[in-house]
């Protein structure tokens, strides 16, 4: 659901996307609304959040629903490749723009998405992702997210 733009990073496959669309389905209803993508890219402005929504709402019903997701981020091939829309979570969550998702980082975004968790619990998250105290890269963030 990345209408523009070409990738920093290099191609990175995942095989389940249900983490990415979870994340951006913020009030946590199945279905990715124009306010979710508003809130989840709050520089954003009407214009790219309709577009996004025209790109993958196939049956134009005003919502992303799982499936229409899945087709979108499926190549031809049947490779997935989340590199758009996973760069974009990252680049929201990372604050201060410093290639880096931080402790506050996480915590805020985990909070924003109704996840409770504990500061042990983000701190591990951090570990996992090979992260020190500045935070994880953006190739530690899809680990975390590969649980």
């Amino acid at each position: 659901m990345c209408p523009t733009g070409t990738s920093l990073f290099p191609s990175r496959n995942i095989t389940n996307l249900r983490s990415a669309f979870d994340i951006l389905d913020v009030d946590h209803d199945g279905k990715i609304s124009h306010e979710d993508l508003k809130t989840s890219y709050s520089h954003a402005d009407d214009n790219i959040i309709g577009t996004m929504m025209k790109v993958a709402d196939s049956n134009n019903n005003g919502y992303v629903e799982y499936d229409e997701f899945e087709k979108v981020l499926l190549k031809s091939d049947g490779s997935n490749n989340v590199n758009g829309v996973m760069e974009d979570v990252f680049k929201a969550m990372d604050c201060d723009g410093d290639g880096k998702v931080g402790y506050g980082d996480l915590r805020s975004y985990l909070n924003m998405a109704g996840l409770d968790v504990n500061d042990d619990e983000i701190k591990a998250m951090i570990r996992f992702g090979g992260g020190d105290y500045d935070g994880v890269t953006f190739d530690g963030f899809m680990k975390i997210l590969s649980l």
